[in-house]
């Protein structure tokens, strides 16, 4: 299912943190800036971390990273319910969820809270 950009004015929401986006499956679309900091930030080279972390996306226009290799679709950096293993440099796709994309169903999944 493709993410939809949000074209109207719609309500803001606040992120609870319940990592339910980190399990549904698609593309964590990420930068080159993003590989280096994230890379960085796992103290791993970025060929490393290329090869092992990322996949060419759905629409073969750059990386994504990979799901975990259970077949839950989770973000491979997911940990437990709802910890993420590289939070604070985080893809920009993930801190935009839900204000500024979202996948079709996302509100049946979504803790996040409407705050105007």
């Amino acid at each position: 299912m493709e993410a939809s950009k949000l074209d109207t004015p719609s309500p803001r929401y606040a992120c609870q943190r319940c990592g339910n986006c980190c399990r549904w499956p698609g593309d964590v679309r990420i930068t080159d800036e993003e590989v280096t900091g994230i890379a960085a930030f796992l103290n791993m080279p970025e060929d490393e971390f290329i090869r092992d972390c990322t996949r060419l996306n759905a629409n073969r226009t750059g990386l994504s990273i990979i799901d975990k290799p259970d077949g839950s679709g989770a973000c491979l950096f997911l940990d437990g319910l709802n910890v993420c293993r590289i939070q604070p440099v985080k893809p920009v796709q993930c801190g935009g969820f839900p204000n500024e994309w979202r996948f079709p169903g996302w509100r049946d999944v979504c803790e996040a809270i409407e705050i105007g």
